[in-house]
């Protein structure tokens, strides 16, 4: 059992559940349930609650309450509020009092543009809690490997445009030229700790270049992120953004207090665990091939 994660773990356990009516994985189940755990001890249900406006009478429903159940059923595969609802009935241990859909339409609806910068401000004081736990244990914290080397000390942000497929009545979808209709949101993700900063709802028909929604992103990444004094940023994007205006708004991030180099994120990454054919130095990355090449090194400065 040496060397193998918390997921190769779990999916050796044998699942006690019957085959009739299964629909979610087993290993998907058990790393909901200590993160439904882990959100009530540091304390973002409560700060949720405090960000969300509040009402008053005898069936009131704490928005905070509301709010995290609906992000674990998005995990486990619910596409829509009355999904998310029937997961909750489903485990019950979990959800011991779960939240009908019309109470979750409410709670999103009640989400304007004041009330998601107090929810922004809530997930950055609870990400600067969370992340001084792996800096506590005896690996210290994810640090990015590249070539054998660490990378200590450098926090790598990539930018990236995902496509979510939707119905024509979702409010902002819009059809695209393979003709369907879908959303087109950029996003932010973390590979230090592999997850999501920031993301900005766009219609499917929006530009994958536009260089202002990646500046839009990557600002909100930044506020998200708990740097220290002086960060060191590696920001990785996505070939179809990687635009003149946006090499000149990251080399103008960098300052006396804060250095930010950039790379272009292909389909081969340097910090891959999988052991590439091709590597020259053995160390298991697929970007030892290429880093010596005279594009690389003009990206990598």
């Amino acid at each position: 059992m040496t060397g193998f994660s918390l997921v190769e773990r779990l999916r050796l356990l044998p699942d006690p559940r019957r085959r009739r009516g299964m629909r979610h994985p087993f290993v998907a189940v058990l790393l909901i349930a200590p993160f439904a755990v882990v959100a009530d001890r540091v304390g973002l249900t409560r700060a949720l609650a405090a960000a969300l406006p509040r009402g008053a009478g005898p069936g009131w429903r704490d928005r905070g309450v509301a709010l995290v159940p609906l992000a674990c059923a998005i995990a486990l595969g619910a596409t829509n509020v009355l999904g998310a609802e029937q997961l909750q009935y489903q485990w019950r241990a979990l959800f011991p009092k779960p939240v009908s859909d019309s109470t979750l339409r409410r709670a999103l609806e009640a989400i304007d543009a004041p009330v998601a910068a107090r929810v922004e401000r809530v997930r950055a004081v609870i990400r600067r809690v969370v992340w001084t736990w792996p800096a506590l244990r005896p690996g210290g914290f994810a640090w990015i490997s590249v070539c054998g080397r660490e990378l200590s000390g450098w926090y790598v942000p990539g930018l990236d445009a995902t496509v979510v497929t939707c119905t024509s009545r979702k409010e902002g979808a819009a059809g695209t030229f393979k003709g369907t209709w879908r959303h087109h949101p950029p996003g932010a993700w973390v590979a230090n700790t592999r997850e999501c900063a920031a993301m900005q709802l766009r219609p499917g028909n929006a530009a994958a270049n536009d260089a202002a929604d990646h500046k839009t992103v990557l600002a909100a990444a930044l506020r998200q992120l708990p740097l220290p004094l002086w960060p060191k940023l590696l920001v990785r994007i996505n070939g179809a953004a990687f635009s003149h205006d946006i090499l000149d708004h990251l080399q103008a991030l960098t300052t006396s207090r804060r250095r930010v180099r950039r790379a272009p994120a292909g389909r081969s990454t340097p910090w891959t665990n999988r052991p590439s054919p091709g590597c020259r130095n053995r160390c298991g990355r697929t970007l030892c091939g290429r880093t010596a090449g005279p594009r690389d090194q003009r990206t990598r400065r």
